[in-house]
């Protein structure tokens, strides 16, 4: 069934923007709704038998344009978040993430990052109100990243004056010593995302000087233990697969005016077995201590690559079969 939507656009550049340079835009919006898209003039025509499918893009275009309206620039990124919120009944909100979105900092190239969905909004308002902040949830949900460039904007600033970031060297523990090379060779390979995250912003000579002087430090966990860090940025990444010793351990190294951020996705544990996981543990006993707060993403804040988001809905699916 041919279905015509209910949308008009303002002018034939709004057109062209919302539709993408070679239809790209509608393209991606069939891959993402399985259905198919054309255009007839200014008019865009929905082929499926599904209305409910054919009243969300509806609702999704009169989204991009009342946003491009506003002067905001549609990317790949911004179409397929907007999908995903337009699946889970979540699109209304939609306006307000880009009125109320965060900027976060400058990269060494000139270009604003700002935050790219709710949750990072959100995220980045709880990090600003508590010294201790756990973001947990889905690969794909910039987590990390955008933990690493609020630090960095922390440090530009002057409001912390280093940044420390940590992660579980190896998945089933720290066993480095069979690894070849010094300790930076040996634990480089499991910090990477990290040092992606701090290039855009710092480059790669910037970041080397950083670390030189002592104002970035990256290091395994276990040698956070007997510190007491203070003025500092701390983020402990991969967190789910700390022991409960190693995350009771890093917890009590948070210093005065300190922020501490631990990021990590409780369904990915590489533990042994017999190992129970350091920050399902502290999710638990910590949530409503006042001045921590735990941020959870979900599949719907994924913005990689939309099968990313299929991929991870499958699993949930067998995973809570399973259960």
């Amino acid at each position: 069934m041919i279905n015509k939507l209910n949308t008009k656009f303002a002018n034939y550049n709004e057109a062209q923007i919302i539709i993408g340079n070679n239809d790209g835009n509608l393209k991606l919006l069939e891959y993402l709704f399985d259905v198919e898209l054309s255009t007839r003039g200014e008019e865009i025509l929905v082929k499926t038998e599904d209305k409910q499918v054919v009243a969300k893009i509806e609702e999704l275009f009169k989204v991009l344009k009342s946003l491009v309206r506003q002067g905001v620039k549609i990317t790949d990124r911004d179409i397929i978040y907007l999908s995903n919120m337009s699946k889970e009944n979540q699109l209304e909100k939609a306006v307000d993430l880009y009125t109320k979105r965060r900027k976060i900092v400058t990269t060494n190239k000139g270009e604003t990052i700002y935050s790219k969905s709710i949750k990072q909004t959100e995220y980045l308002n709880a990090i600003n109100k508590n010294d201790l902040v756990f973001g947990v949830g889905p690969a794909g949900t910039g987590k990390t990243f955008i933990t690493v460039i609020d630090a960095i904007a922390k440090l530009k600033s002057g409001d912390i004056k280093k940044i420390i970031l940590t992660r579980p060297a190896v998945e089933a523990g720290e066993s480095l010593g069979f690894l070849p090379g010094d300790l930076k060779e040996k634990i480089d390979p499991y910090l990477q995302p990290l040092y992606d995250a701090l290039n855009i912003c710092l480059s790669v000579k910037g970041v080397e000087e950083s670390i030189e002087k002592g104002i970035i430090e990256i290091a395994p966990l276990a040698y956070m233990r007997g510190r007491t860090l203070d003025n500092a940025y701390i983020i402990l990444d991969e967190a789910q697969n700390t022991t409960e010793k190693q995350m009771k351990m890093f917890l009590t190294r948070l210093g005065t005016n300190s922020k501490m951020v631990v990021t990590g996705d409780v369904s990915q544990i590489d533990l042994p077995k017999k190992e129970r996981s350091g920050l399902k543990l502290a999710i638990n006993l910590l949530h409503d201590v006042r001045g921590i707060k735990v941020v959870e993403f979900s599949r719907v804040d994924v913005v990689r690559h939309p099968l990313v988001q299929e991929i991870l809905r499958k699993y949930e699916k067998y995973e809570n079969v399973r259960n």
